[in-house]
């Protein structure tokens, strides 16, 4: 196999090829100390506030996909063989400020103006996507972009007027994107990447296979992705991560299939690249999705990488569980397939073998009996950790709940199913008389603690509610039940 020690990709206008660097070099580092390209920001290093947004283009399918990512937290390993666009990049030849940014200065919607540069970079992808957001687009656009002095009103203002100093067919994205096709192609050449000693390892695997086997060589690797999770043990706690297997070039774990009852799709599929087949087969997630994360998070971050993490307040893990969906475990060329519930074990603990990594999902296509809800409560909104989240999946058929799955997170040590209110649900007439009493077995499943994100007695209190509101919006004796989703 064909091993190369360098990666390559384009920063702006220029070529780079570097072949020294620590694993954990981030990309926001290496832009503001290496490159001194200080517009993109440093702020809170987490991924959560924005100001270091960049847009990172890469081939899918032969052609070239643009998304904006948080640069704190991508590590510079990662964008081999991609083009990455700072702020820098959107001047004109003469200087001229770009639409984005004449429509952010028309509108006032500046004011100290650290935050400026990730906002304008977040809507100038979004207008590059689509050049005519409704209010509600915009919104969603900037969830990973915080500002604490301006406002944000006059920045959605200013959105929703680019097309008055531009039009995108004409923005220098497009007018060379051939040219950047070109260049990106010829950076790809199905070789493994290897760079530093033992100490400071950064691995590019060529292909799942070669992923496979670089894992049994080196069973403690750390295997990161979109590294939304990675990336915090890093800029956060400092921790060593080397050697680093870096999976998110892999094509073969970003495959989606549907077939006549199943979804299945690669373990290195982002939020924002399963959110189209969502909205199609499971449309109750549309809203619950835009809830988990920013944009810059969900076009980095993992659904495979949020179950692999094993957290008790992964955003996934309860829908999953409760739409009753499988892993592909693979170790070697073994394959082995795993209900997700059994995935957790307990807490810091998961069913996972010594160089064996998640391969898939298998998520079976809800049923026309079948009645489905997800809800996750935060301190805010948009762009937060779940404090509870819940997935409830209930066959109704003339008029009896014939089976039904709960799963909570953030009740428990892990994502765990309410097995015991599941089993005084079964069998019962679908009535509100039956989801009251069935609410109130929630105390024999579950003792949550306490902590900062809220009490044991909240916890309760609200998952109880919760499986109240399921029944309220899946009322069937109501020509239009209540429906709480929309702004809740």
């Amino acid at each position: 196999m064909k091993i190369r020690d360098e990666i390559k990709f384009i920063l702006n206008g220029r070529d780079i090829t570097l072949n020294a660097f620590r694993a954990e070099q981030t990309l926001l580092e290496f832009l503001r100390i290496d490159q001194q390209l200080i517009g993109t920001k440093e702020g809170c290093a987490e991924g959560d506030c924005g100001a270091c947004t960049v847009l990172v283009g890469r081939l899918v399918n032969g052609g070239l996909k643009y998304e904006i990512v948080n640069a704190c937290i991508r590590f510079l390993a990662s964008l081999d063989g991609c083009h990455v666009v700072t702020i820098e990049y959107l001047s004109g030849s003469n200087g001229d400020l770009h639409p984005v940014q004449k429509a952010m200065v028309e509108c006032h919607a500046s004011q100290c103006g650290f935050c400026t540069p990730g906002f304008v970079m977040s809507l100038y992808s979004l207008w590059m996507e689509n050049p005519n957001p409704s209010k509600r687009d915009v919104e969603i656009s900037v969830q990973g972009n915080l500002c604490r002095c301006t406002g944000y009103e006059p920045i959605i203002n200013a959105a929703l007027s680019v097309n008055k100093y531009g039009n995108p067919t004409f923005d220098q994205l497009n007018t060379e994107r051939e040219n950047i096709i070109n260049k990106l192609s010829r950076l790809q050449d199905d070789a493994r990447v290897e760079i530093g000693d033992d100490n400071n390892k950064a691995i590019l695997p060529a292909n799942i296979d070669d992923l496979a086997q670089i894992l049994q060589d080196r069973p403690n690797s750390t295997i990161v992705a979109g590294a939304t999770d990675v990336g915090l043990w890093v800029t956060k706690f400092l921790k060593p991560i080397s050697p680093v297997l870096f999976i998110g070039q892999l094509t073969d774990l970003k495959k989606i299939e549907v077939n006549d009852d199943m979804l299945t799709f690669g373990a290195g599929v982002t939020y924002t690249e399963i959110q189209d087949y969502l909205s199609k087969f499971f449309p109750f997630l549309e809203n619950y999705w835009d809830r988990i994360a920013g944009w810059q998070v969900r076009n980095m971050g993992t659904i495979g990488g949020n179950i692999a993490n094993g957290s008790p307040i992964g955003d996934t893990p309860p829908i999953l569980i409760a739409l009753n969906s499988d892993i592909i475990l693979r170790k070697g060329n073994q394959i082995r397939i795993l209900p997700i519930e059994k995935y957790f074990i307990e807490y810091g603990k998961q069913d996972l073998q010594k160089s064996e990594f998640i391969l898939g999902i298998r998520v079976p296509l809800q049923s026309n009996n079948q009645l489905n809800s997800a809800y996750k409560i935060s301190k805010r909104r948009e762009d937060d950790i779940s404090t509870l989240a819940v997935g409830i999946s209930m066959n109704i058929e003339n008029g009896l709940i014939k089976d039904c799955r709960i799963a909570f997170g953030g009740m428990a040590a892990t994502p765990k199913r309410a097995l015991i209110t599941e089993g005084s649900l079964k069998g019962k007439t679908w009535c509100y008389e039956a989801i009251n009493e069935a609410s109130k077995m929630l105390n024999e499943d579950f003792s949550p603690l306490s902590d900062w994100r809220a009490t044991k007695e909240y916890r309760m209190t609200v998952a109880r509610n919760l499986l109240h509101r399921f029944f309220l919006e899946h009322d069937l004796e109501i020509i239009e039940p209540i429906q709480l989703h929309a702004r809740f």
